[in-house]
């Protein structure tokens, strides 16, 4: 009897291991995943700062229409 639990003691603690071994490799994963986006972010805001920058210029340009 006592063979038998440890067998299934040991069965739970292997998968156990296995289980973690496996959120191990999908963390990993997401990090690389989550890496390329906050580069894709990045480059977003940068691109859309410049094209803020564009329309903060024309705003304050003076209008000839005005004039």
């Amino acid at each position: 009897m006592n063979g038998e639990i440890f067998a299934q003691l040991e069965q739970k603690i292997q998968n156990a291991v296995d289980s973690i071994e496996m959120l191990k490799m999908e963390n990993e994963e997401l990090k690389a995943e989550n890496a390329q986006l906050r580069q894709e972010r990045d480059e977003w805001e940068r691109r859309l700062g410049g094209l803020l920058d564009k329309l903060r210029a024309l705003d304050e340009t003076p209008s000839d229409a005005g004039a």
